[in-house]
């Protein structure tokens, strides 16, 4: 979905450049220098195109719903560790970019999902996605959002990554977090309460071409990832008047379950072990949160998440 709206916002810039309104397209890229840092202080969030009522009808076509399981306090500071990734995210960008759901659940809290650096250099493009509310996944951008001292902020990471995106077939539980432990670093040094989220029907959108661990098709996915940043899974589901096949995702609902939080006393050198403990207690509350609710929304008693 990004990829080809970044495609398309870059091919109209192309055209400005190499048509009659080039003098537009200079302008812009001045302005491009001027602002090349915001999405990394804050982004410039718009209520108005996040309440764009489209917004609304693409909620409400799967139907994407927002579960609270806890009271977040606005006098504190949160990061929220959002699985899995899926294919289109949608879960994130419906709850926490979309919408009022976010404001009534927990009211006092302003959202900001992260996402790739890579999307704020795509002429326009860029100026919408900040516009909803999405700012840089950079560690200077996290630091941002979390070293507000008012408190009030909630930083929504999606922990899996890009890479994860590849695992998101019907079905799978399978989320890569092992390794991935900058997230608590950064939530140790602001003091930063932990959220674990999971997003229940996330892979359930498309069916992903089969490219298991090993084979040439993962190994030259996992590839492409590394050079570009993002990934680019194979995937399809229906189309615009029929069922069979297209690029449209299933109507799936999505129940997107957001945790207690996990107290983080502020620690500005941790060290490894402390890491290593948080983390440990982060994949027990988010396998905890997994099993409280996976039989609300038609996983099978006998599955559970597998880290990796």
């Amino acid at each position: 979905f990004f990829p080809l709206v970044a495609e398309f916002c870059c091919g109209f810039f192309v055209i400005l450049i190499l048509g009659n309104f080039w003098f537009l397209a200079v302008l812009y890229l001045l302005w491009l220098y001027l602002d090349w840092e915001t999405p990394c202080t804050g982004g410039r969030r718009s209520q108005w195109v996040r309440s764009w009522t489209v917004w609304k009808y693409f909620r409400e076509y799967f139907p994407i719903q927002l579960v609270k399981t806890s009271d977040l306090s606005p006098d504190q500071n949160y990061l929220l560790g959002f699985h899995p990734h899926g294919v289109l995210v949608a879960g994130a960008f419906g709850n926490f970019c979309t919408g009022p759901s976010f404001k009534n659940l927990f009211p006092g809290l302003t959202p900001y999902l992260h996402i790739m650096p890579i999307w704020f250099g795509c002429p326009f493009f860029r100026e919408y996605i900040m516009s909803a509310g999405m700012v840089s996944a950079s560690k200077d951008s996290v630091s941002y959002v979390l070293n507000n001292k008012g408190g009030g902020h909630a930083s929504i990471i999606v922990i899996g990554g890009a890479e994860e995106s590849l695992n998101a077939h019907p079905g799978s539980l399978t989320l890569n977090i092992l390794k991935r432990k900058g997230f608590i670093k950064m939530a140790l040094k602001h003091g930063a309460h932990l959220v674990p989220v999971f997003s229940f029907g996330e892979n359930e959108l498309f069916k992903q071409v089969a490219n298991p661990k090993g084979s040439w098709l993962r190994n030259v996915q996992e590839k492409l990832q590394k050079i570009m940043g993002f990934a680019l899974p194979l995937f399809h589901a229906r189309g615009v008047f029929q069922y069979s096949f297209g690029l449209i995702p299933y109507r799936q609902p999505i129940h997107t379950v957001v945790g207690s939080p996990i107290p983080v006393k502020q620690n500005l050198n941790p060290t490894t072990e402390e890491i290593e403990q948080l983390h440990a207690l982060y994949l027990q509350k988010l396998r905890k949160l997994f099993e409280e609710h996976k039989r609300n929304y038609g996983i099978p008693e006998h599955k559970s998440l597998i880290f990796e």
